[in-house]
């Protein structure tokens, strides 16, 4: 099974007040810390985001944009579709993982890869804490049409709503060291603030 792998800055990140992808956090931008993340764990990589993409130019990965423009994440799901299905060869399915998620798990992929195998050509999600994270998951390679075609047609364009739709599969992850949330997400400045302060214990230990 071959992965290939999508880190979602397509946000506004209004209330972090600046873009979350270039927010300096122990020493490194945002997204260098979920790109280094998730590198090992897929065979290809590239960033959903909308704007200028020059701005990511020094991180030498492919930049894909929405389709459609403030319609929330599956845009960028969607790009990342239609990515991976032009490789050649393309991959099975493709990761995703939000840019302001700096601690996702080192072996996220391989234990969605294995609820996949249980329910193969589903969707599989991530959760932690009794809450499911729908931006954080395995998507099959080939659904960009039925994507397409039902946010053609749906009153909302929210991940969950689709995938009501489709049907799938959650995988459950543990908290941590020091009840860290492994898909906390860094929103806001005090979130900024509090993961600056995990980052720091971390060095620590």
């Amino acid at each position: 099974m071959t992965v290939a792998g999508l880190i979602l800055a397509g946000g506004q990140s209004r209330r972090m007040g600046r873009e979350k992808a270039f927010l300096p956090l122990g020493g490194r931008l945002m997204i260098e810390r979920v790109i280094d993340r998730l590198v090992p764990q897929v065979d290809r990589l590239a960033i959903n985001a909308n704007g200028d993409p020059a701005r990511f130019s020094a991180l030498g990965l492919p930049i894909l944009q929405d389709d459609l423009p403030d319609t929330g994440p599956l845009g960028g799901v969607l790009a990342g579709l239609l990515w991976a299905e032009s490789l050649a060869p393309a991959p099975d399915y493709l990761a995703t993982v939000p840019v302001d998620s700096p601690f996702i798990p080192a072996d996220l992929v391989q234990r969605l890869e294995a609820a996949s195998r249980e329910n193969p050509g589903g969707v599989v999600i991530a959760a932690s804490g009794e809450r499911d994270h729908p931006v954080v998951g395995l998507w099959p390679v080939g659904l960009s049409g039925t994507l397409a075609d039902w946010r053609r047609s749906a009153k909302s364009h929210g991940v969950r709503s689709f995938l009501a739709t489709i049907g799938f599969t959650v995988v459950d992850f543990p908290f941590l060291v020091s009840a860290l949330d492994p898909f906390l997400n860094v929103n806001t400045p005090e979130e900024h603030a509090r993961a600056e302060g995990l980052l720091a214990a971390e060095a620590h230990l």
